[in-house]
């Protein structure tokens, strides 16, 4: 394609600054985007530059052109911005992909400024948000009516995709456009979709260990953007939430938001990697830390109740204990390791105790759907935690990568301008 597919759209030489919006419907040729190359990989805050005269990408028939508002921050680009575990840039070459850049972002408020040609339920003026799941409509798996999200063809957008939210206009799927919230700012409205479909798969998606009312649901780094989602929606479903933080003033927090109560992390010194089993006297160490972390989890639930659900993303550090502290025929569900890839398992605790380990990533069609119908009615917060400039992307990313989070989730203005 050398141009944009539109439906009654017009294109402008035209730049605009950032704060700025051509009239609806008028589509410039190029924009400002916070973009990655592979010479830069590493610390996002050297790996990230703000760059003009980035192309304004075409749409194809069933795509969607949206002038970005505000643009959320997530882990994934973190990971993008070093070029580790995957160069995207690389990977979207061999797919015969040209641009030898990366525009990531996977969270979006925004405005519709063209529609492809075949898409209908979306039109030029609305005011949107995104959800993450990308895929190819006529992979074989989803015309056999298997989960969107785990179609060889699924990806995430922003991503595993060029053109995410960190430019004036970003590309996507008719599929993954969603309602705004009326009641929200721009900025609340970018901050909490990737997370919050996320962690509604984790809790909702897998039959057999959905949440149920009364269970008690262990949520790792319970202040973060997707742990606060997670405590919301296990509240929501009538759950008890027992948040995971790092000290009481993100317990503080995250109790304001529906948890029951909170386990400060720092109180034990039993994360990463366990000794092995024929250590005896590291394993007698190990085991008495991991039974008091339960101990304290019956403390806070008021019997000896383990997790039915243990929300887990931090991976290599906190992986063993979850395994111990999940009920027997319970489920651990993860969709990340910003701790590290290499968990270990005792897998006496797995088998014998019939406990599910379940790999949980994105969200399918029906899953965002629902998530966005909570926040449309106002039932979940979206856990803005900081508005900051656009050109602080670099430096925001930085800082998640070393775990230097703020509570809730952090948002970047693009076309809104702040109040």
């Amino acid at each position: 394609m050398t141009d944009i597919v539109r439906k009654n759209v017009s294109t402008t030489d035209a730049t605009f600054e950032l704060g700025q919006l051509p009239p609806v419907g008028e589509v410039p040729r190029t924009m400002t985007a916070l973009v990655v190359r592979q010479d830069r990989f590493g610390d996002p805050e050297q790996a990230f530059k703000v760059e003009t005269g980035i192309p304004v990408p075409p749409i194809g028939p069933d795509e969607v052109l949206i002038a970005v508002m505000a643009a959320g921050v997530n882990y994934n680009n973190v990971w993008a911005a070093r070029g580790y575990p995957v160069d995207q840039i690389a990977t979207r070459q061999k797919r015969g992909e040209t641009e030898d850049f990366h525009v990531g972002g996977s969270d979006a408020s925004g405005i519709v400024y063209a529609v492809g040609e075949s898409v209908t339920g979306v039109a030029v003026g609305d005011e949107v948000v995104v959800h993450p799941g990308v895929w190819d409509a006529d992979d074989p798996w989803i015309a056999a009516g298997k989960d969107q999200m785990i179609a060889p063809s699924a990806k995430i957008w922003g991503y595993d995709t060029n053109y995410g939210s960190f430019g004036q206009f970003t590309r996507v799927q008719a599929h993954q456009v969603l309602p705004k919230a009326p009641h929200l700012s721009w900025a609340e409205a970018a901050a909490p979709t990737l997370v919050g479909t996320t962690a509604y798969r984790m809790l909702h998606g897998f039959a057999g260990n959905t949440v149920q009312p009364d269970d008690v649901v262990l949520v790792w780094g319970g202040s973060g953007g997707l742990g606060t989602q997670a405590v919301q929606l296990a509240a929501l479903a009538g759950a008890k939430a027992v948040a995971v933080v790092s000290d009481d003033e993100r317990g503080k927090y995250v109790m304001e938001r529906g948890a029951i109560g909170y386990i400060n992390r720092n109180d034990f010194t039993h994360w990463g990697i366990p000794p092995l089993v024929d250590d005896a006297a590291g394993q007698k160490e190990w085991l008495g830390q991991a039974r008091a972390f339960g101990k304290k989890l019956w403390d806070i639930v008021g019997e000896r109740k383990d997790p039915a659900i243990v929300f887990e993303h931090p991976g290599a550090a906190t992986v063993p204990t979850s395994i111990m502290v999940c009920e027997p025929g319970g489920m651990v569900v993860i969709c990340a390791g910003t701790t590290g890839f290499d968990a270990v398992v005792d897998l006496r605790y797995h088998w014998t105790r019939q406990k599910r380990f379940q790999g949980s990533h994105g969200t399918n069609d029906e899953q965002a759907r629902a998530y966005n119908d909570l926040m449309v009615a106002g039932k979940l917060d979206p856990c803005l935690g900081r508005v900051v400039a656009f050109a602080d992307l670099p430096r925001v990313h930085s800082e998640m990568g070393r775990g230097e989070q703020v509570f809730g989730n952090s948002v970047a203005l693009v076309g809104a301008v702040a109040d």
